[in-house]
Protein backbone atom coordinates (compact mmCIF):
# COMPACT_ATOMS: atom_id res chain seq x y z
CA UNK A 1 0.00 0.00 0.00
CA UNK A 2 1.49 3.42 -0.63
CA UNK A 3 2.86 5.42 2.12
CA UNK A 4 -0.08 8.12 3.32
CA UNK A 5 1.54 11.87 4.12
CA UNK A 6 1.60 13.14 7.53
CA UNK A 7 2.40 16.03 8.16
CA UNK A 8 3.97 17.37 11.71
CA UNK A 9 5.43 20.62 13.18
CA UNK A 10 6.64 21.42 16.77
CA UNK A 11 5.77 23.89 19.15
CA UNK A 12 7.98 26.55 18.28
CA UNK A 13 7.18 29.52 16.60
CA UNK A 14 9.01 32.46 15.13
CA UNK A 15 7.82 36.47 15.43
CA UNK A 16 4.41 36.74 16.51
CA UNK A 17 3.23 33.90 15.13
CA UNK A 18 0.62 32.19 17.48
CA UNK A 19 0.56 28.34 17.78
CA UNK A 20 -3.33 28.36 17.12
CA UNK A 21 -1.90 30.21 13.47
CA UNK A 22 0.79 27.52 13.06
CA UNK A 23 -1.73 24.80 13.56
CA UNK A 24 -4.05 26.65 10.62
CA UNK A 25 -0.89 26.68 8.26
CA UNK A 26 0.09 23.18 9.04
CA UNK A 27 -3.63 22.13 8.07
CA UNK A 28 -3.36 23.91 4.99
CA UNK A 29 -0.11 22.77 4.47
CA UNK A 30 -1.67 19.42 4.41
CA UNK A 31 -4.25 19.98 1.87
CA UNK A 32 -6.93 20.82 4.23
CA UNK A 33 -8.11 23.62 1.84
CA UNK A 34 -8.81 20.60 -1.07
CA UNK A 35 -11.97 19.84 0.55
CA UNK A 36 -15.16 20.85 -0.13
CA UNK A 37 -16.58 22.54 2.65
CA UNK A 38 -18.73 25.27 0.98
CA UNK A 39 -22.60 24.87 2.47
CA UNK A 40 -21.63 21.75 4.19
CA UNK A 41 -21.80 20.94 7.59
CA UNK A 42 -18.89 20.22 9.26
CA UNK A 43 -18.20 17.87 12.36
CA UNK A 44 -15.22 18.70 14.76
CA UNK A 45 -14.75 15.97 17.06
CA UNK A 46 -12.88 16.34 20.07
CA UNK A 47 -12.91 15.82 24.16
CA UNK A 48 -14.09 19.04 26.44
CA UNK A 49 -12.56 16.74 29.43
CA UNK A 50 -13.95 15.09 32.25
CA UNK A 51 -14.34 17.97 35.52
CA UNK A 52 -11.05 18.12 37.12
CA UNK A 53 -9.01 17.21 34.52
CA UNK A 54 -6.70 19.81 33.29
CA UNK A 55 -4.70 17.80 30.56
CA UNK A 56 -7.69 17.81 27.70
CA UNK A 57 -6.74 20.46 24.40
CA UNK A 58 -7.12 24.31 24.89
CA UNK A 59 -10.21 25.69 23.80
CA UNK A 60 -8.46 28.08 21.73
CA UNK A 61 -7.41 24.99 18.96
CA UNK A 62 -11.04 24.08 18.28
CA UNK A 63 -11.81 27.49 17.51
CA UNK A 64 -8.44 27.78 15.05
CA UNK A 65 -10.07 24.52 13.32
CA UNK A 66 -13.72 26.08 13.37
CA UNK A 67 -12.43 29.26 12.27
CA UNK A 68 -10.23 27.74 9.29
CA UNK A 69 -13.32 25.64 8.47
CA UNK A 70 -15.87 28.62 8.13
CA UNK A 71 -13.17 30.82 5.78
CA UNK A 72 -13.78 27.88 3.44
CA UNK A 73 -17.46 28.07 3.30
CA UNK A 74 -18.52 25.44 6.35
CA UNK A 75 -20.62 25.66 8.79
CA UNK A 76 -18.97 23.89 12.25
CA UNK A 77 -20.00 22.09 15.15
CA UNK A 78 -17.79 20.90 17.63
CA UNK A 79 -19.14 17.38 19.20
CA UNK A 80 -18.40 14.48 21.66
CA UNK A 81 -21.16 11.98 22.80
CA UNK A 82 -21.76 10.86 26.28
CA UNK A 83 -20.05 8.81 28.54
CA UNK A 84 -21.46 5.17 29.05
CA UNK A 85 -19.99 5.32 32.89
CA UNK A 86 -21.25 7.74 35.73
CA UNK A 87 -19.44 11.27 35.57
CA UNK A 88 -20.10 14.89 34.80
CA UNK A 89 -20.29 13.94 30.85
CA UNK A 90 -23.46 11.12 31.45
CA UNK A 91 -26.05 13.39 29.49
CA UNK A 92 -26.13 16.25 27.34
CA UNK A 93 -26.95 18.30 30.10
CA UNK A 94 -24.04 17.51 32.41
CA UNK A 95 -22.12 16.99 29.36
CA UNK A 96 -22.13 21.35 28.13
CA UNK A 97 -22.29 22.57 31.44
CA UNK A 98 -19.00 20.19 31.78
CA UNK A 99 -17.60 21.88 28.07
CA UNK A 100 -18.55 25.38 29.21
CA UNK A 101 -16.72 24.98 32.88
CA UNK A 102 -13.75 23.83 30.96
CA UNK A 103 -13.56 26.93 28.66
CA UNK A 104 -16.02 25.13 25.79
CA UNK A 105 -18.54 27.10 24.09
CA UNK A 106 -19.69 29.28 21.11
CA UNK A 107 -17.47 32.55 21.99
CA UNK A 108 -14.24 30.88 22.79
CA UNK A 109 -14.63 28.25 19.97
CA UNK A 110 -16.29 30.69 17.56
CA UNK A 111 -18.90 27.87 16.61
CA UNK A 112 -21.89 25.83 18.29
CA UNK A 113 -21.39 22.59 20.91
CA UNK A 114 -23.81 20.12 19.39
CA UNK A 115 -23.56 16.53 21.86
CA UNK A 116 -23.66 13.88 19.15
CA UNK A 117 -26.18 11.47 20.43
CA UNK A 118 -28.63 13.38 22.36
CA UNK A 119 -29.77 14.22 25.78
CA UNK A 120 -29.70 10.87 27.32
CA UNK A 121 -27.39 9.06 24.81
CA UNK A 122 -29.94 7.50 23.01
CA UNK A 123 -29.99 9.55 19.56
CA UNK A 124 -27.74 7.03 17.54
CA UNK A 125 -27.48 6.09 14.06
CA UNK A 126 -26.61 1.82 13.20
CA UNK A 127 -24.22 2.68 10.62
CA UNK A 128 -23.03 -0.82 8.81
CA UNK A 129 -19.24 -1.26 8.86
CA UNK A 130 -18.01 -1.99 5.40
CA UNK A 131 -15.08 -4.90 5.90
CA UNK A 132 -16.49 -5.33 9.72
CA UNK A 133 -16.57 -9.07 11.39
CA UNK A 134 -16.97 -8.27 15.11
CA UNK A 135 -19.58 -5.32 14.41
CA UNK A 136 -22.30 -5.64 12.44
CA UNK A 137 -23.81 -2.26 12.46
CA UNK A 138 -22.14 0.59 14.83
CA UNK A 139 -24.33 2.68 16.95
CA UNK A 140 -23.09 6.04 16.02
CA UNK A 141 -24.34 9.66 17.13
CA UNK A 142 -26.99 11.03 14.99
CA UNK A 143 -25.28 14.48 14.60
CA UNK A 144 -21.74 13.59 13.83
CA UNK A 145 -23.53 10.97 10.86
CA UNK A 146 -25.67 14.07 10.09
CA UNK A 147 -22.78 16.44 9.11
CA UNK A 148 -21.63 16.18 5.77
CA UNK A 149 -17.78 16.81 6.32
CA UNK A 150 -16.15 14.41 9.95
CA UNK A 151 -12.72 16.49 11.20
CA UNK A 152 -11.23 14.65 14.58
CA UNK A 153 -9.08 17.00 16.97
CA UNK A 154 -7.49 14.56 19.04
CA UNK A 155 -5.12 14.62 22.18
CA UNK A 156 -2.49 12.15 21.82
CA UNK A 157 -1.82 11.04 25.29
CA UNK A 158 -1.70 7.51 27.43
CA UNK A 159 -4.84 5.12 28.20
CA UNK A 160 -5.39 2.52 30.47
CA UNK A 161 -6.62 -0.11 28.43
CA UNK A 162 -5.33 1.17 24.87
CA UNK A 163 -2.06 2.41 25.69
CA UNK A 164 -2.83 5.52 23.99
CA UNK A 165 -5.16 7.73 23.00
CA UNK A 166 -5.39 8.97 19.37
CA UNK A 167 -7.20 9.32 16.49
CA UNK A 168 -8.94 6.02 16.19
CA UNK A 169 -10.06 6.40 19.77
CA UNK A 170 -11.16 9.73 19.81
CA UNK A 171 -13.27 8.79 16.30
CA UNK A 172 -14.32 5.27 17.49
CA UNK A 173 -14.83 5.07 20.85
CA UNK A 174 -15.81 8.86 20.87
CA UNK A 175 -18.51 8.86 18.09
CA UNK A 176 -20.07 5.86 19.93
CA UNK A 177 -23.57 6.43 21.47
CA UNK A 178 -24.01 5.20 24.77
CA UNK A 179 -24.76 1.66 23.34
CA UNK A 180 -22.07 2.02 20.85
CA UNK A 181 -19.73 2.05 23.80
CA UNK A 182 -21.40 -0.62 25.59
CA UNK A 183 -20.77 -2.53 22.56
CA UNK A 184 -17.16 -1.70 22.25
CA UNK A 185 -16.35 -2.07 25.98
CA UNK A 186 -18.29 -4.83 27.47
CA UNK A 187 -19.93 -8.38 26.38
CA UNK A 188 -23.08 -9.01 28.94
CA UNK A 189 -25.57 -7.14 30.37
CA UNK A 190 -25.38 -4.39 32.97
CA UNK A 191 -26.05 -5.17 36.78
CA UNK A 192 -28.25 -3.26 39.03
CA UNK A 193 -26.84 -1.89 42.32
CA UNK A 194 -29.80 -2.66 44.44
CA UNK A 195 -28.92 -0.38 47.74
CA UNK A 196 -28.57 2.69 44.95
CA UNK A 197 -31.87 1.75 43.18
CA UNK A 198 -34.26 4.00 44.15
CA UNK A 199 -37.19 1.94 42.38
CA UNK A 200 -37.96 5.08 40.02
CA UNK A 201 -38.69 2.88 36.70
CA UNK A 202 -37.27 5.54 34.44
CA UNK A 203 -34.98 2.66 33.36
CA UNK A 204 -37.99 0.32 31.62
CA UNK A 205 -38.98 3.15 30.11
CA UNK A 206 -36.13 3.28 28.47
CA UNK A 207 -35.72 -0.94 27.94
CA UNK A 208 -36.53 -1.87 24.12
CA UNK A 209 -35.98 -5.87 25.26
CA UNK A 210 -38.90 -5.40 28.50
CA UNK A 211 -35.88 -6.90 30.66
CA UNK A 212 -36.32 -4.83 33.94
CA UNK A 213 -39.01 -5.64 36.67
CA UNK A 214 -39.26 -4.10 40.25
CA UNK A 215 -38.78 -7.06 42.76
CA UNK A 216 -39.31 -5.24 46.37
CA UNK A 217 -39.39 -2.62 44.89
CA UNK A 218 -35.77 -2.66 43.42
CA UNK A 219 -35.08 -2.52 39.56
CA UNK A 220 -33.51 -6.53 37.94
CA UNK A 221 -32.49 -7.08 34.86
CA UNK A 222 -33.52 -10.38 33.19
CA UNK A 223 -29.98 -11.23 31.26
CA UNK A 224 -31.93 -13.57 29.26
CA UNK A 225 -33.69 -10.65 27.20
CA UNK A 226 -31.66 -7.73 27.55
CA UNK A 227 -29.49 -6.65 24.71
CA UNK A 228 -27.01 -5.09 26.17
CA UNK A 229 -28.22 -1.67 24.30
CA UNK A 230 -27.02 0.74 27.79
CA UNK A 231 -29.86 2.98 27.68
CA UNK A 232 -31.30 2.11 31.06
CA UNK A 233 -27.38 3.33 32.43
CA UNK A 234 -28.17 6.56 31.17
CA UNK A 235 -31.58 6.73 32.10
CA UNK A 236 -30.92 6.29 36.08
CA UNK A 237 -30.31 9.35 37.75
CA UNK A 238 -28.78 7.36 40.83
CA UNK A 239 -26.13 6.00 38.99
CA UNK A 240 -27.37 2.31 40.36
CA UNK A 241 -26.88 0.69 36.41
CA UNK A 242 -23.26 -0.33 35.48
CA UNK A 243 -21.74 -2.03 32.59
CA UNK A 244 -19.43 -5.71 33.91
CA UNK A 245 -17.78 -7.95 31.79
CA UNK A 246 -15.52 -5.48 30.40
CA UNK A 247 -13.51 -7.14 26.65
CA UNK A 248 -10.14 -7.70 27.19
CA UNK A 249 -8.38 -4.98 25.36
CA UNK A 250 -7.33 -6.47 22.02
CA UNK A 251 -11.09 -7.41 21.31
CA UNK A 252 -11.87 -3.63 22.39
CA UNK A 253 -9.25 -2.28 20.08
CA UNK A 254 -10.39 -4.18 17.33
CA UNK A 255 -14.34 -3.23 17.25
CA UNK A 256 -12.93 0.61 18.17
CA UNK A 257 -11.22 0.48 14.80
CA UNK A 258 -14.46 -0.92 13.27
CA UNK A 259 -16.43 2.12 14.90
CA UNK A 260 -13.57 4.24 13.45
CA UNK A 261 -14.27 3.26 9.94
CA UNK A 262 -18.19 3.53 10.25
CA UNK A 263 -18.00 7.32 11.15
CA UNK A 264 -15.05 7.98 8.47
CA UNK A 265 -16.34 5.55 5.80
CA UNK A 266 -18.16 7.62 2.16
CA UNK A 267 -17.76 11.52 3.33
CA UNK A 268 -14.93 13.57 3.77
CA UNK A 269 -12.14 13.71 6.63
CA UNK A 270 -9.70 14.74 7.86
CA UNK A 271 -7.87 14.51 11.13
CA UNK A 272 -5.29 16.50 13.55
CA UNK A 273 -3.41 15.52 16.86
CA UNK A 274 -1.36 17.45 19.54
CA UNK A 275 1.22 16.06 21.17
CA UNK A 276 1.20 17.72 24.22
CA UNK A 277 0.43 17.06 28.20
CA UNK A 278 0.76 13.63 27.40
CA UNK A 279 -0.83 12.09 30.26
CA UNK A 280 -0.66 8.72 31.19
CA UNK A 281 -4.41 8.02 31.50
CA UNK A 282 -7.27 9.42 29.28
CA UNK A 283 -9.01 12.52 29.89
CA UNK A 284 -12.62 10.76 30.99
CA UNK A 285 -10.89 10.84 34.33
CA UNK A 286 -11.47 13.23 36.80
CA UNK A 287 -7.88 13.91 37.26
CA UNK A 288 -4.48 13.77 35.54
CA UNK A 289 -1.25 12.68 36.54
CA UNK A 290 1.97 14.67 35.34
CA UNK A 291 2.94 13.79 31.86
CA UNK A 292 4.51 10.98 31.29
CA UNK A 293 7.03 13.04 28.04
CA UNK A 294 7.49 16.01 26.82
CA UNK A 295 5.60 18.06 24.24
CA UNK A 296 6.26 16.80 20.77
CA UNK A 297 4.19 18.73 18.40
CA UNK A 298 1.24 18.91 16.16
CA UNK A 299 0.34 16.28 12.93
CA UNK A 300 -2.60 16.51 10.35
CA UNK A 301 -3.59 13.57 7.90
CA UNK A 302 -6.44 12.34 6.06
CA UNK A 303 -5.12 9.23 6.89
CA UNK A 304 -6.24 8.08 10.94
CA UNK A 305 -4.08 5.08 10.91
CA UNK A 306 -0.75 6.77 9.66
CA UNK A 307 -1.26 9.67 12.02
CA UNK A 308 -1.71 7.42 15.12
CA UNK A 309 1.17 5.56 13.96
CA UNK A 310 3.41 8.82 13.48
CA UNK A 311 2.44 9.74 16.46
CA UNK A 312 3.06 6.58 18.36
CA UNK A 313 6.81 6.64 16.38
CA UNK A 314 7.39 10.33 17.33
CA UNK A 315 6.78 9.25 21.42
CA UNK A 316 9.14 6.31 21.09
CA UNK A 317 11.89 9.00 20.10
CA UNK A 318 11.50 11.13 23.54
CA UNK A 319 12.64 10.54 27.12
CA UNK A 320 10.72 9.66 29.68
CA UNK A 321 9.90 12.90 32.69
CA UNK A 322 11.77 10.99 35.79
CA UNK A 323 9.00 12.71 37.74
CA UNK A 324 6.12 10.55 36.14
CA UNK A 325 4.88 7.15 35.71
CA UNK A 326 7.07 6.09 33.40
CA UNK A 327 9.79 7.87 34.74
CA UNK A 328 9.12 5.26 37.66
CA UNK A 329 8.08 2.24 35.80
CA UNK A 330 11.78 2.83 34.17
CA UNK A 331 13.34 3.08 37.68
CA UNK A 332 12.29 -0.65 38.45
CA UNK A 333 14.63 -3.49 39.26
CA UNK A 334 14.85 -5.15 36.25
CA UNK A 335 13.11 -3.15 33.73
CA UNK A 336 13.59 -3.46 30.34
CA UNK A 337 12.08 -1.05 27.23
CA UNK A 338 9.92 -2.52 25.00
CA UNK A 339 10.93 0.89 22.50
CA UNK A 340 7.47 1.32 23.37
CA UNK A 341 6.64 4.15 25.78
CA UNK A 342 3.17 3.31 26.21
CA UNK A 343 3.90 -0.04 27.12
CA UNK A 344 6.27 0.41 29.30
CA UNK A 345 4.12 2.74 30.97
CA UNK A 346 2.03 0.26 31.77
CA UNK A 347 2.88 -3.44 30.26
CA UNK A 348 -0.70 -4.97 30.74
CA UNK A 349 -1.98 -2.51 27.80
CA UNK A 350 -2.52 -3.46 23.58
CA UNK A 351 -1.52 -0.76 21.76
CA UNK A 352 -1.20 -2.88 18.50
CA UNK A 353 -5.03 -3.90 18.30
CA UNK A 354 -6.38 -0.89 17.00
CA UNK A 355 -3.85 -0.33 14.39
CA UNK A 356 -3.38 -3.87 13.20
CA UNK A 357 -7.06 -3.93 12.63
CA UNK A 358 -7.93 -0.52 11.23
CA UNK A 359 -5.48 -1.44 8.56
CA UNK A 360 -6.72 -4.58 7.43
CA UNK A 361 -10.43 -3.42 7.36
CA UNK A 362 -8.94 -0.30 4.76
CA UNK A 363 -9.61 2.53 7.45
CA UNK A 364 -5.98 3.54 6.85
CA UNK A 365 -2.24 1.93 6.75
CA UNK A 366 0.40 2.21 9.13
CA UNK A 367 2.62 3.11 6.36
CA UNK A 368 3.70 6.20 5.88
CA UNK A 369 5.80 9.50 5.18
CA UNK A 370 6.43 11.97 7.72
CA UNK A 371 6.87 15.65 6.10
CA UNK A 372 7.97 18.33 8.19
CA UNK A 373 7.11 21.90 8.72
Amino acid sequence: MEKSKVYFTDFRTVGFEPLTGKLQRLMIKAGFKTLDLNGKFVAIKMHFGELGNLSYLRPNYAKAVADLVKQCGGKPFLTDCNTLYPGSRKNALEHLDCANVNGFNPTTTGCQIIIGDGLKGTDEEDVPVEGGTYVKAAHIGKAIMDADVFISLSHFKGHEEMGFGGAIKNIGMGCGSRAGKMEQHCSGTPRVDQSKCKGCRSCSKVCGSNAITYPNNKALINEQLCKGCGRCIGACNFDAIAPINFNANELLGKRMAEYAKAVCQNRPTFHISLIMDVSPRCDCGPNNDAPILPDVGMLCSFDPVALDEACRGLCAKEEAFSNSQLGEQQRKPGFKSTGDPFKDNDPEVNDDSALIHAEEIGLGTRNYELIKM
